[in-house]
């Protein structure tokens, strides 16, 4: 017998939004991790907020939010709040009832600018490695260390001369600043008609062959914080920053992050900030796995000083490496295991959206940089618990 097809809404629903929801789905363990991860960090939160006043967003809530909008590639918080309003699937992982109105997205960018702090985003992460089910998949012994280019959001057009500097005569990229001669301007009285005024073009055509720009000279008036830098020879230089990860080489799991301005010594001096933080006084001898671009004299020493045995991949020339690191079997293994790295730095560009990020300033970057390292970690937790 054929169905009836008649749109007949329901005014009570009685299905709980647990129920909707397959006993398998990978969310399931993720958001189990993550619950008790921020029930740890109560206190952490209570500090953040005041006893009186009008109740806002709670962070436990806006954490969540974060996370899935990077686990599912959500490009921006209007349109997760857009898609908070029908999918049943984020709204059971943050913690909405099925009858409760999604946030308006301004309230919820001024509500999440509080936990957008480099502080939060690794007190985050800390608590999820650290929760029970977690914390038996982490080497303590052996690691490895890398660096990637995260693009600025910051066009090639505002990387412009500094105010100590002379300027162009005639910049194409800029409207006519209100200090204009006023010879320039057309004289208007009464009696003669309105004209139409001429329309600048903010988003003309530059040439930038055979102008010198340096860092030294120039300065992004988009985002300040962002560098010209390229990381390797025959590419071309763009404003970015640059974010490095520490993953242990157990089960390729991110134990630390940070992001930081883009120099050439950027990634070495990140890399002892990160062993450090990680294992603070430790007297175990540890392993760091790291490529060719952490060869240098002054790196390794830093690490042997540190009772870390530095597992660099050589150069073909001037290595600070020696026989007495590449003879061991354990020099090969790290040097193999690094390149696992790669695979955390390709899911938060290509899922997580740190391609190029969309805000501004190398502290609330830095915040959301780590944050994605700690989404990383939780999309990998299924597979791994279940192995």
């Amino acid at each position: 017998m054929r169905g009836t097809d008649e749109a007949s809404g329901s005014l009570f629903s009685y299905v709980d939004l647990e129920e909707r929801i397959p006993l398998r789905h990978p969310l399931r363990k993720i958001r189990q991790v993550v619950n008790d991860a921020l029930a740890s960090l109560d206190a952490e939160f209570a500090a953040l907020y005041t006893d009186f006043g009008r109740p806002s967003i709670a962070p436990e809530r806006l954490i969540r939010a974060g996370l899935i909008q990077i686990l599912f590639s959500v490009r921006s918080e209007r349109q997760l709040m857009e898609q908070m309003q029908y999918n049943l699937l984020f709204r059971w992982f943050v913690g909405l009832g099925i009858d409760d109105p999604a946030w308006v997205p301004t309230v919820f960018t001024k509500n999440r600018d509080r936990l957008l702090t480099t502080e939060m985003s690794r007190k985050v992460m800390a608590a999820i490695l650290a929760h029970r089910e977690v914390a038996p998949l982490l080497s303590d012994d052996h690691f490895s260390v890398d660096g990637t280019l995260v693009k600025a959001w910051a066009s090639m057009k505002s990387f412009q001369p500094k105010a100590g500097d002379t300027p162009p005569d005639n910049d194409p990229g800029s409207p006519p600043g209100p200090d204009c001669p006023a010879k320039d301007q057309p004289q208007i009285t009464e009696t003669d008609p309105m004209s139409r005024p001429s329309r600048w073009n903010r988003n003309a055509e530059v040439d930038f062959k055979g102008e010198k720009r340096s860092n030294a000279t120039h300065a992004s008036t988009t985002d300040p914080d962002a560098r010209l830098y390229r990381k390797s020879p025959g590419t071309g230089a763009i404003l970015c920053f640059i974010g490095h990860a520490l993953m242990e080489n157990r089960s390729g799991l991110i134990v630390q992050g940070d992001l930081t301005q883009a120099d050439g010594h950027a990634e070495r001096r990140a890399a002892l900030d990160m062993i450090h933080r990680h294992s603070p006084g430790s007297t175990r001898q540890l392993t760091l796995g790291a490529d060719k671009g952490f060869d240098a004299a002054e790196f390794v020493a830093d690490l042997r000083q540190a009772c870390v045995t530095p597992h660099v991949a050589q150069k073909s020339r001037y290595s600070a490496i020696d026989g007495r690191t590449t003879r061991h079997e354990g020099y090969a293994l790290s040097i193999k295991h690094r390149k696992r790295i790669e695979e955390a730095f390709g899911w938060a560009k290509t899922v997580g959206g740190m391609t190029q990020t969309v805000y501004r300033g190398v502290e609330r970057v830095r915040a959301r940089f780590i944050l994605t390292m700690a989404a990383n970690n939780l999309a990998r937790l299924p597979r791994l618990l279940a192995a």
